[in-house]
């Protein structure tokens, strides 16, 4: 039987901040992953931190947030770009979200043409006739999420932590976590699972309204270069600070009554690029406790078309399709305590590769009085 101050359950981005921000801390610590390496919502997602959008206790978990991901990138020595995002309008009423975010975030309007540089790589997309201006929001980043949980995983490995990969948790109690490869006794222990809480902490999962959220994303050939993650106003109504501004509603109204199909779908159409040029693109949002198997066509149909339709080309060649899953509940985030020095840990609102290495400090200062 192995001792140590803190178990991780789950090595995705939520369980390795905890692991991370432990370990500046001086503590022991051992994750433990069901899976061979991290395989869920971590790796499945844009790569984007969209710290500026956020809004509320969330906002400043991402600002934190980015600084930890600066530091991530340099030690583990994976790939990340502080190009920004690029949020596009193509209606009046989305240009004037634009201008009221300019006065809640800072960012740069780029509704002049004249503003526009012929050296900036956006100029191609820019120049769509259905694009009347952009906000270019500075703060963001990009990572590969391909590569970058694996990186962090190996630099905390380097660091001292140990991992047990491949490996179930049974149970988690006070002072003991039991493994399918056997105990391990710690002070303290984070269950930080995603939309799996339910599978530990049920009667939790329940009280917190935790479901699943089925996403559709698909990787696509392209042969320019678009640099900032890039936004629409579809994604203006899944972005909390937008609420800030009086026109998202207009855009909401109309979006709704012209596009209601790709908004019961809950689309956000946006996409970033990937080192070797392809885009990633999407998604839908479908919420359930249980997550069907079928995989409705039409879905995909629906991102493929928009997505032509917003770079201006009359097909996209598909490379890859994949879903993801990530935990959803009414509050943005699930921190629980459900026994004595154990914490549930989720990010429940799809922002957990932009906000988890601001949620653990967090989550660890609260811990660590009970240690």
């Amino acid at each position: 039987m192995t001792s140590v101050d803190l178990v991780v359950v789950g090595a995705g981005i939520v369980g390795l901040a905890h692991a991370w921000h432990a370990v500046r801390e001086g503590l022991s610590v051992t994750v433990v992953e069901r899976d061979e390496h991290a395989a869920g919502a971590s790796v499945r997602n844009f790569g984007h931190g969209c710290f500026t959008a956020q809004d509320g206790v969330a906002f400043g978990y991402a600002m934190a947030a980015r600084e930890e991901w600066l530091k991530l990138a340099q030690e583990a020595g994976f790939w990340l770009r502080e190009s920004g995002t690029l949020v596009v309008a193509r209606s009046e009423d989305e240009l004037a979200a634009l201008e009221e975010f300019a006065e809640v975030r800072d960012v740069q309007l780029l509704n002049n043409p004249t503003s526009r540089s012929f050296n900036d790589p956006n100029v191609e997309l820019l120049n769509n006739p259905s694009i009347l201006g952009a906000a270019l929001l500075p703060l963001d980043i990009r990572v590969d999420p391909r590569e970058a949980v694996h990186a962090i995983a190996g630099l905390l490995n380097n660091r001292g932590v140990q991992f047990q990969w491949s490996t179930n948790v049974l149970t988690v109690e006070p002072g003991l976590v039991r493994t399918a490869r056997g105990e391990i006794r710690c002070r303290a222990a984070v269950v930080a699972v995603g939309h799996d809480v339910d599978r530990f902490f049920p009667g939790l999962a329940e009280r917190h309204e935790v479901q699943r959220c089925q996403l559709r994303m698909l990787r696509v050939a392209h042969g320019g270069v678009i640099d900032p993650a890039v936004l629409t106003g579809f994604s203006m109504l899944r972005y909390e600070a937008f609420n800030r501004c009086p026109s998202t509603e207009k855009v909401r109204e109309r979006l709704t009554s012209d596009h209601p199909e790709l908004v019961e779908a809950g689309l956000n159409l946006m996409f970033t690029q990937l080192p070797d040029g392809s885009l990633t693109i999407g998604d839908t949002h479908h919420y359930s406790r249980t997550v069907e198997p079928y995989r409705p066509e039409h879905l995909d149909d629906l991102v493929l078309t928009e997505t032509a339709r917003l770079l201006g080309v009359p097909a996209l060649k598909v490379l890859e399709r994949w879903r993801g899953i990530y935990a959803s509940a009414p509050e943005p985030f699930l921190t629980a305590t459900p026994a004595p020095s154990i914490r549930a840990v989720s990010v429940t609102s799809g922002i957990g590769m932009t906000t988890a290495l601001g949620l653990a400090p967090a989550v660890l200062d609260d811990l660590l009085q009970e240690m």
